[in-house]
């Protein structure tokens, strides 16, 4: 078996040009042959900003770029057909597919309706600022050009919690409606993270919980594809989650991998999600993230020994999706938190060559961000990729002795000729550090695949060698071509 590794394929500043789905597919060949094997598509439904909806604000989950609604057929993506098509070029090239999916919030409603709710603090979700009141809220949704194709749900302002919004006095606060509470299986940041925007889906409605089932059935039937991206669930009850995956993987009879995204640095919240949740899904390492960003911006004083203290790679490894970056941490959003450029080498080597985790690539990473001047790291990427790919397997040996520089070796196995190597990096100044790659390099010469080192590495009969590494930099030693 090849090591997994995941790409998110898009940023969040991509062109409005309905010509994305397009792209996937004439690059599907390339994802395959540098390495990766699943790929995470942005949120492919009709959103509430029409063709600049990035995905999130989502409108009608059945339009995949079908309908004439929001103002266009395509979405930012593409259309219908294109999305189909680029999945079955994906699987043509051996390449999973995971969906993002998005059931927090819907935006863009068709019509007001007058409900009575309390203003709720904003800051402390579990205070009300006011007695109950009438507002004018966006909750109907009526799909009218879809006209019931697909499903015939409409939904109203039962099917929410609350919005933000209250279009008689024109004024944004949380709305909460009256006879419904905020779900207590919940980040308990704001005091209840329930409410994240738009209209908070109300999944304790068993006509909603319903309506979502059978809209996953006919997503899997219409697409193909092979997991989930699930957003923003620290503000969605856990329980749901387990159900609605529970009952897609039996009415499928397929694994259905999926990764949650729970937004938070605290190892022990991502701990006891996945234990609310029996273990249901992965999540992605934030705690690692943040230690990355630590690091990145610490002058070169970061204790690199502790690179992967209190993470779900070290503390959960089977449950862990590590990345470097991804579209909600890019400069000018809401989490910004870019790992600077002279360390994205080191950060993508600490993810990409080690043994636990599942890794996920940034497309930001790989292709650039034009909008931002920030330009692709194909030239490492491509290294590393293909380091994980061939040589990145058997027994691991940490060398974390030092503060600033650290290293591993990986032992290599017999499926994969001439596997094994060792790694080495520092946030400081360069040097060395004596380490053993085993019996399946012992008697090599073994050379630097980043290309930071010329001068190649002569390995004893017991596989000890001394590995260098430039300062601020990272350098990843595997077997001398023949």
């Amino acid at each position: 078996m090849n090591n997994e590794t995941i790409i998110q394929f898009f940023e969040w500043y991509l062109p409005s040009d309905s010509l994305f789905w397009i792209k996937v597919a004439s690059e599907a060949k390339y994802l395959s042959n540098i390495g990766i094997s699943s790929v995470w598509l942005p949120p492919a439904y009709k959103g509430a900003g029409g063709i600049n909806d990035v995905g999130y604000g989502v409108y009608d989950l059945y339009d995949l770029g079908e309908f004439n609604q929001r103002g266009t057929i395509p979405t930012k993506y593409g259309t219908k057909d294109e999305y189909i098509n680029a999945i079955k070029v994906l699987h043509f090239n051996d390449l999973k597919v995971l969906a993002d999916i998005v059931f927090n919030q819907k935006m863009g409603a068709d019509e007001t309706e007058d409900v009575i709710a309390y203003e709720d603090n904003p800051s402390n979700r579990v205070e009300s600022i006011s007695e109950p009141k009438e507002i004018t809220a966006w909750t109907k949704f009526t799909f009218p050009e879809r006209n019931n194709k697909y499903s015939s749900f409409n939904w109203n302002w039962t099917h929410f919690h609350g919005v933000d919004w209250d279009e008689k006095t024109k004024k944004s606060s949380v709305y909460r409606f009256y006879g419904k509470h905020w779900d207590t299986l919940v980040d308990k940041e704001k005091g209840n993270f329930d409410y994240l925007m738009g209209c908070d889906v109300d999944l304790n409605n068993v006509d909603v919980v319903e309506e979502l089932i059978s809209w996953g059935k006919w997503y899997l039937e219409a697409t193909n594809i092979d997991g989930f991206r699930m957003d923003a669930v620290k503000h969605i009850r856990s329980s749901f989650f387990e159900d609605w995956l529970k009952t897609l993987r039996e009415y499928s009879g397929r694994d259905l991998f999926t990764v949650g995204e729970y937004w938070s640095s605290n190892i022990d919240f991502l701990k006891d999600y996945l234990s609310q949740t029996n273990n249901m899904l992965s999540l992605f390492d934030v705690p690692l993230h943040y230690n990355l960003f630590n690091a990145c911006y610490s002058d070169g004083n970061y204790d690199m020994r502790n690179i992967f203290n209190n993470t779900l790679v070290l503390e959960r490894p089977d449950k862990a999706v590590t990345f470097v970056d991804n579209h909600d941490t890019e400069p000018g959003q809401s989490l910004q938190s870019w790992i600077a450029d002279w360390f994205k080498p080191i950060a993508y080597a600490l993810i990409l060559l080690r043994k636990d985790g599942i890794p996920c690539v940034f497309y930001g990473d790989l292709y650039g961000i034009p909008s931002h001047n920030i330009s692709d790291k194909k030239w490492i990427l491509e290294k590393l990729l293909n380091a994980r790919k061939n040589y990145a397997y058997g027994s691991q040996t940490d060398y974390f002795d030092d503060p600033h520089i650290i290293g591993w070796t990986r032992s290599g196995d017999s499926e994969h000729p001439n596997s094994g190597m060792a790694v080495i990096l520092t946030n400081n100044a360069g040097g060395c550090l004596q380490m053993n790659v085993g019996k399946n390099l012992a008697n090599s010469v073994l050379y630097d695949c980043t290309g930071n080192l010329q001068e190649p590495v002569y390995v004893d009969q017991d596989g000890n060698g001394i590995f260098y590494v430039n300062g601020g930099s990272v350098s990843v030693w595997i077997k001398k071509d023949q």
